[in-house]
C-alpha cells in the first residue's frame, strides 16, 4: 500500500480549512497541513503575476487520490485548481502504520 502526499493550492484560508476538515472527516486523508500564506509567481498573458495563496498538504493512501482530487476540483473556487500527488518512497514505519489506521474505516460518501 503506497503512502502519498497530495498538494493543493487554494485562494483562501477559509476554503482550505473547510475542504481539509471535510476530507479528514470522510477519512479520505489522515492529516491536512495548511501553510496559510505563500507567495506565488506566474505568467498570465505574458505578464508577471504575484498572488498570496494557501498551500495545503494531505497525507493519504495512493488509492484515495482520485476521490480527494475530484472532491477538491468540485468544491474549490479556482477554475483549474492545482492538485498533485507525491509518492513517499520511505518514512517512519510507525507513522505510516498510524496513517493507515486513520484511513482504515473509510467512508464511501
Amino acid at each position: 500500500m503506497a503512502y502519498i502526499q497530495i498538494q493543493w493550492t487554494s485562494d483562501s484560508l477559509n476554503e482550505a480549512k473547510q475542504i481539509a476538515k471535510e476530507l479528514v472527516r470522510k477519512k479520505w486523508v489522515a492529516v491536512a497541513n495548511i501553510l496559510p500564506y505563500v507567495d506565488s509567481f506566474y505568467l498570465m498573458d505574458g505578464k508577471m503575476q504575484e498572488e498570496k495563496e494557501v498551500k495545503v498538504f494531505f497525507k493519504t493512501k495512493d488509492e484515495l487520490f482520485a476521490k480527494v482530487r475530484d472532491y477538491i476540483i468540485q468544491h474549490a473556487t479556482y477554475d483549474v485548481p492545482e492538485v498533485s500527488k507525491i509518492l513517499i518512497a520511505d518514512a517512519n514505519p510507525d507513522y505510516i502504520s498510524w496513517l493507515f489506521e486513520q484511513l482504515a474505516e473509510e467512508e464511501s460518501v
